[in-house]
């Protein structure tokens, strides 16, 4: 049994040591993520003294010659919280990323343009208009994937649904990204697309089915879920089912629960509290079923 234990220690040290992220100098050392930070533009190391002292000083940048880092924490935390509707925590976050990382840029193995590629994308997400368009310029002068490409053509098709009215040339350029791909993550993010262009035409009924396609269909994109699921309430609401959007609504509320979406469904529930879905809404409905 104590051999066991053992080789079961052995392999979660072993495990952990395969995840872990390291500087590794031009001499060969490595330098485990625990024992250094960025400060001010400079790569500060902490020195193990003994007795529990520490030391730092300043390890030259000229010294470092690649990194090692299969796994960016900051990423995964931030792409839970905007999964819980938290995009002001999560941006905060790949925020600090980029700049602690920024130094490490010209790097192999550096994550930069993973953090820098993950941040814009999350700006876009966040609806920060502005900031996505400032930074767009330094994205593409990066070496991006093939992923990364498709993704930065989706975001600047998300620019173009806030700049342009072309709505059936941005619906026909987001038909055909849906064509060349079966990704999740794409097909979630064109599909808000689809449906923020036939909410702005006042299309609700085709809205609402476009909004419900990514719970539906793209669950696993959980980022994604709850804008979705909001807007498909307020699509509701202009097709005057208000009973309707009221029971999302109130899941949102229950879900989220401190999270901007889920303020924001408590304001749009207010709105309409106690109201019942409007006879002609629904007769509507039925015949357009028919």
């Amino acid at each position: 049994m104590l051999r066991f234990l053992s080789v079961l220690l052995l392999f979660c040290s072993m495990a952990n040591l395969a995840q872990a992220q390291f500087l590794i100098l031009k001499d060969g050392s490595r330098i485990p993520s625990s024992e250094f930070h960025v400060e001010n533009g400079k790569i500060i190391r902490t020195i193990l003294l003994g007795d529990n002292k520490t030391a730092t000083t300043e390890l030259p940048k000229q010294n470092v010659g690649s990194l090692d880092w299969p796994e960016v924490a900051e990423i995964t935390e931030a792409r839970n919280l905007m999964s819980q509707g938290k995009a002001e925590e999560a941006l905060a976050i790949m925020a600090k990323s980029k700049a602690n990382f920024e130094i490490f840029e010209s790097f192999t193995g550096s994550p930069y343009t993973q953090i820098f590629f993950s941040y814009v994308e999350m700006l876009s997400q966040a609806g920060k208009f502005e900031e996505t368009v400032k930074l767009i310029p330094q994205l593409k002068i990066l070496n991006l994937s093939a992923a990364q490409k498709m993704q930065l053509r989706i975001i600047q098709l998300d620019i173009d649904r806030q700049t342009s009215s072309e709505y059936a040339s941005i619906v026909a350029e987001a038909e055909s990204i849906l064509s060349e791909t079966d990704d999740s993550t794409v097909g979630a993010s064109v599909w808000m697309m689809i449906a923020d262009i036939y909410s702005r035409q006042k299309l609700w009924e085709k809205a609402l089915m476009a909004y419900l396609r990514i719970p539906v269909f793209y669950g696993t994109q959980v980022q994604r879920v709850p804008d979705a699921e909001l807007k498909a309430g307020q699509m509701l609401v202009q097709m005057k089912r208000y009973a309707d959007a009221q029971a999302v609504f109130k899941r949102l509320i229950e879900t989220y629960s401190g999270s901007a979406v889920a303020d924001l469904a408590t304001k749009e529930q207010a709105k309409i509290n106690g109201m019942n879905n409007e006879p002609e809404a629904i007769e509507g409905q039925e015949a357009a079923a028919k």
